[in-house]
């Protein structure tokens, strides 16, 4: 299939969560036909998660999209731009906890002409509001490399709080660096 198929089949795709500049669809097996696969392949956009330690491929992406379209315990997004309708990163509610009521957030932005635009920050409203509301989720948390100012910051901008640090939890470029923890609880939050 070409890309200008993969993109064409991609634009009709339901949006599931609509914002003003993003919208939250599905992710597809056609998303692993575009760029999607390889952001997981590129240093600088993993330079602060656990990817890039093994060479991420389309048949490993393709495996991932049926495995969480089938979870139970997941809820993984494909973050698309509403000017051009282009996947440009995917975001998820995971390890969610029915009784407990609780989940993990995870973001990535892919395409790095993206980063600093306020994607993210839109993206994690939507999906914040949806956990809190329709999941009646009770809290929501997320961690990060102690290095990660960006993410720290997205987190700190949604009314998160940071309840700890996890001591050398993550190996990245050679460093046991450590993962700070931030969280936030459904009487927290403040959708905009």
């Amino acid at each position: 299939m070409t890309a200008m198929k993969s993109v064409s089949r991609q634009a009709l795709q339901a949006p599931f969560l609509v914002g003003e500049r993003v919208a939250l669809r599905a992710l597809t097996e056609a998303d692993c036909d575009g760029p999607y696969a390889d952001w997981f392949n590129d240093a600088e956009v993993c330079r602060y998660n656990s990817h890039h330690v093994f060479p991420h491929r389309v048949e490993d992406a393709r495996s991932y999209v049926a495995r969480v379209a089938e979870s139970k315990t997941a809820l993984v997004l494909a973050i698309t731009a509403k000017s051009d309708k282009r996947h440009i990163g995917n975001i998820a509610l995971q390890e969610i906890d029915w009784v407990s009521r609780s989940a993990s957030l995870a973001i990535i932005i892919g395409e790095t002409d993206c980063w600093g635009k306020g994607y993210a920050t839109e993206a994690c409203r939507l999906l914040l509001t949806h956990g809190f509301k329709a999941l009646n989720l009770h809290r929501i948390s997320c961690g990060t490399s102690e290095r990660n100012a960006p993410m720290q910051r997205l987190a700190t901008s949604l009314g998160m709080t940071l309840e700890g640090r996890r001591r050398q939890a993550l190996f990245k470029n050679g460093q046991f660096v450590d993962m700070v923890e931030y969280g936030l609880l459904r009487s927290e939050f403040a959708p905009s």
